[in-house]
């Protein structure tokens, strides 16, 4: 297969900014050249010292006024969602209610599941997003058309069916051993199939019985390659009412604790509200967070703390997810900047490179896939994105006056939208473009 050349400014993250020194963590060319072979990255680094590897029936695509970036990685998104975006006026447990549930009861219409789902993915390329963690519901063919939707596109995708077997509408229960069959077969039918990658999904404690959350439990200690995701402490009412469920479990992490749910390969949406107590065990086990900062805006759950969970004492490693549709946008633009209003609310001033990091290679990390994608590193997938900083004429006026690199990333984080996404590649393929 010929070679392809990508050819711009280059932005990467190669390490964890919040625990190494920025300048460590960062590799960047002005005028670069990314070569790819066979879906996967080849060879990064300085256009004029690389550009003799290309072979003589390479494809050099140049991007002279661009910036060439990793895909974006949404750590936690509901896809049935979608039709809910911006729905009005309610928190958490009346937000489920009202708009969540009768949204995923039409998931049990294969065709409504595979039109969301097209549409779906292809919100997520638009906006330059190449790599999900992703919510289905408890209909099984939900999963099937999601991964039906990524393979399309050749996209690493995880998910997973919505073990939910109380305290929810009838039409949307399953059984705990429904669940755990139903998960079973759909991990022999996607799991490892292309890109996509099967994640154990229990919607939170509060829809679980005990009985659920044990088989749940199994399903982890059955297949050692396989992930985790759920919810915790995301809202104040939430937390109260895991305790009433489960009086005799010390706190809410506990309780996950107790079912073996709270390991390495689990991440958990939200962490608003933990204890010190509860930080310190998702810390000694490796379990991770993803952080939702549109979606707590939005349904008022409260402001994240990035500073005291990424403690360096014990930090716990942070993924960034649009949370679609409790959260208001498909773009991580939009996402990183309302992550570093909320540390702004909390006294902390996230830099530009920990922005991005928590958009690339630290949601890569938290979901377990960190190597595969999240940066533009040799033996990486070509999942990469042409960000255009000159998109909106806000954009190309701020872009003047930009001194650095670091001070454009920024103002292209605070200002731009899908709009800033001119193309994006999955796989060295081009999936999208703008116009």
């Amino acid at each position: 297969m010929p070679h392809l050349g990508l050819r711009g400014r280059l932005y990467t993250l190669i390490d964890d900014p919040f625990l190494q020194a920025q300048s460590d963590c960062v590799f960047s060319c002005e005028d670069g050249l990314i070569i790819i072979r066979d879906g996967k990255i080849e060879a990064v680094g300085d256009y004029a010292s690389l550009r003799g590897r290309l072979s003589a029936d390479a494809e050099l695509r140049h991007y002279p006024d661009a910036l060439l970036l990793p895909g974006f990685i949404d750590a936690h998104i509901h896809y049935p969602q979608v039709e809910i975006i911006g729905s009005f006026g309610t928190q958490l447990l009346e937000w489920l209610q009202k708009y969540t549930f009768p949204a995923e009861a039409k998931f049990s219409d294969p065709a409504h599941a595979r039109r969301i789902a097209d549409f779906f993915v292809a919100e997520l390329l638009r906006n330059g997003t190449t790599s999900a963690s992703v919510f289905c519901t408890s209909a099984p063919g939900s999963v099937d058309a999601i991964f039906a939707a990524a393979q399309d596109v050749n996209m690493l995708l995880l998910a997973g069916k919505m073990m939910m077997d109380r305290h929810a509408p009838a039409n949307l229960l399953d059984t705990a051993q429904a669940s755990y069959d139903e998960s079973k077969d759909l991990i022999d039918r996607w799991h490892g199939q292309g890109r996509c990658l099967y994640t154990v999904t229990p919607r939170f404690a509060l829809t679980s019985s005990r009985e659920q959350l044990a088989l749940a439990g199994a399903l982890l200690s059955e297949y050692s390659d396989l992930r985790l995701q759920s919810h915790i402490s995301e809202n104040h009412a939430e937390v109260a009412r895991a305790k009433e469920l489960f009086p005799e479990r010390a706190n809410y992490t506990d309780i996950y604790a107790h079912y073996g749910l709270l390991v390495s390969r689990a991440i958990y949406g939200h962490g608003i509200h933990l204890s010190e107590g509860e930080l310190w065990r998702f810390h000694e086990t490796g379990a991770k967070l993803a952080h939702c900062p549109t979606s707590n805006f939005f349904i008022g759950s409260g402001l994240f703390d990035m500073a005291r969970v990424r403690d360096a004492a014990r930090p716990i490693t942070v993924g960034l997810g649009t949370d679609v549709g409790g959260g208001t946008s498909f773009s991580m633009l939009k996402t990183m900047s309302a992550a570093y209003q909320m540390a702004q609310l909390r006294g902390l001033s996230l830099t530009t490179t920990q922005c991005y990091y928590l958009a690339t290679l630290g949601s890569a990390e938290s979901l377990g896939i960190a190597g595969q994608v999240g940066s533009l590193q040799a033996g990486c997938a070509a999942d990469i994105i042409v960000l255009d900083p000159r998109a909106t004429p806000l954009l190309r006026l701020r872009a003047d006056v930009a001194e650095t690199l670091d001070e454009l990333l920024f103002a292209l984080l605070i200002c731009a939208d899908d709009r800033a996404v001119a193309a994006t590649y999955v796989a060295g393929e081009l999936v999208y473009e703008r116009d």
